[in-house]
């Protein structure tokens, strides 16, 4: 007879042998044992090993020697709950959130920011080793050291490998959100927002979020507060039932200009003009109130039909010297301070000297492209979405930018269109969704030939993957820096240098 699993007592007849047993792992559900937490995942979570098998920790530091419970067992791993700090990482500290346990919005406020940047630089390298088998130069990535000088090669030789520079954090990493969604729910007090409790789609009530902009905090405030003086009803997932499903609220950082969005179950919205008017006394640096209809039975925010409930269609901000119009469904980056640094160094690995032709391959409402064109000689800028292309052309006309194009489509059909035509790219940028380029225009790029590629990424496994593909097609990755769009967060966007060789 196999000898039974070490610590899971004597053998007990005729009863079935635990799943852990089973698969003579060394664990079973609800032992407790200690370990070394050795790494963290892209979700957060602490990695640990007991006798080789892998168990995931959710709020466990690299570094930390901690006494978990386990949860969960699978083959492979396991998942376990922390139950007692043995040996504390240096970079813990208290979350200064008070509902940190409880929001599922940050998952980093228990670390140190130095710890999170450099946290986040690991990441990068780990994704471009392990899935795009690529090299990283190994080098002192202490503080200090930020940013390339022109954006060539920097002189670093296919054997050298890639330079990953330290991440590029926030001075004041806190307050940095410019846009507000809060889920509207209902208690036995009465009407309720805030965000939705960690796993679950129960709301909890909130009134203030250390990551948001101090004035977004307080008009979510007072317009639940006003719905609950006009009677309001909240939205029920489960009945379909009840009129307000969110209140959206978006500021300009620069301008100051505020704009409310009501996304309501239905048309009509009673006692309008009352709220209205509270609205215009209560919170005057708020330029626009608009009502967005969403009647399906579905968890995304918006639904097609936006409409302008008083004062404006959109409201401005600015990211460095260009001006942005931003309306109730225009997609903005929500930390227009860390954007004007991503973009900045998009500028610099384009190594931009006002003669280039640059293609924007998936340019949105035309941010990156804007950018570029203050350095450039012509910049055409491609995106799917017919919206967000108005958008654009309406801030290049905002601008005054008259040698930049824009068109609608997907960019793997529009820019060999534009080769047709005799169009030159000596610069290509891509800033792609999570699940990163189409492969068909990868194929375009390899086949434009243009001299630099920059790649803005907002998921490294997906950019280790592309990146595996324009090496292969003749580019060699020379540089990648790390941005940190979203502090306390497991997200972090990058920039990269590509050359053709």
């Amino acid at each position: 007879m196999k000898k039974n699993r070490k610590g899971s007592g004597p053998h007990r007849g005729s009863k079935p042998a635990s799943s852990a047993a089973l698969l003579d792992l060394p664990v079973a559900k609800n032992d407790e044992v200690v370990i070394d937490i050795i790494g963290m995942t892209h979700d957060g979570e602490g990695v640990g090993r007991a006798e080789g098998y892998t168990l995931f920790v959710p709020g466990a530091l690299p570094g930390e020697k901690v006494r978990v419970r386990v949860l969960k067992t699978k083959k492979q791993y396991g998942y376990a709950k922390l139950m007692e700090l043995v040996q504390a990482s240096s970079d813990r500290m208290a979350a200064p959130c008070p509902i940190y346990d409880q929001c599922g919005g940050c998952q980093l406020q228990h670390m140190s920011y130095a710890g999170q940047l450099a946290w986040k630089r690991q990441l990068v390298v780990d994704n471009l080793e392990r899935i795009g088998k690529l090299q990283v130069v190994r080098e002192d990535t202490s503080a200090g050291e930020t940013c390339v000088g022109d954006g060539q090669d920097a002189g670093h030789s296919d054997k050298e490998g890639i330079l990953v520079r330290p991440t590029l954090g926030m001075s004041e990493p806190w307050r940095y959100r410019n846009k507000s969604q809060v889920p509207i729910g209902v208690t036995e007090g009465g009407l309720v927002g805030g965000f939705y409790a960690r796993g679950s789609h129960r709301i909890v009530d909130m009134e203030t979020c250390l990551i948001q902009h101090e004035q977004n905090d307080e008009v979510v405030s007072r317009v639940k507060a006003i719905g609950r003086k006009l009677g309001i009803t909240a939205y029920n997932e489960e009945t379909g039932q009840g009129l307000l499903r969110h209140v959206v609220v978006k500021i300009g950082f620069a301008t100051k200009e505020m704009m409310i969005v009501l996304v309501t179950n239905g048309e009509r919205i009673p006692r309008l003009n009352e709220w209205i008017s509270a609205i215009r006394e209560e919170l005057p640096a708020v330029v626009s109130i608009c009502q967005n209809v969403n009647t399906r039975k579905t968890n995304v925010i918006f639904g097609d039909v936006t409409r302008v409930l008083w004062g404006r269609e959109v409201i401005h901000d600015y990211i460095g010297e260009v001006k942005f119009a931003i309306s109730a469904r225009s997609f903005y980056q929500v930390n227009p301070a860390q954007t004007e640094v991503l973009y900045g160094k998009t500028v610099e690995y384009a190594g931009l000297t006002g003669n280039e032709t640059v293609i924007d391959a998936y340019c949105g409402i035309g941010t990156i492209s804007l950018f570029l064109a203050q350095h450039a000689k012509k910049v055409y800028g491609v995106e799917i979405v017919k919206e967000a292309i108005e958008d654009a052309r309406a801030n290049a006309e905002l601008n005054g930018m008259t040698h930049v194009e824009f068109e609608v489509g997907a960019s793997e059909d529009v820019i060999p269109r534009w080769k047709e035509q005799g169009i030159e790219a000596d610069v290509i940028v891509v800033d792609p969704p999570r699940k990163g380029c189409d492969p068909r225009l990868l194929e375009t790029i390899l086949e434009m030939k243009p001299e630099r590629v920059v790649y803005v990424s907002c998921n490294p496994s997906t950019l280790a993957r592309d990146l595996r593909v324009l090496e292969d097609g003749g580019y060699r990755t020379v540089e990648v820096t790390p941005v940190d769009m979203f502090p306390h967060t497991v997200h972090v966007e990058c920039c990269v240098s590509l050359v053709r060789t």
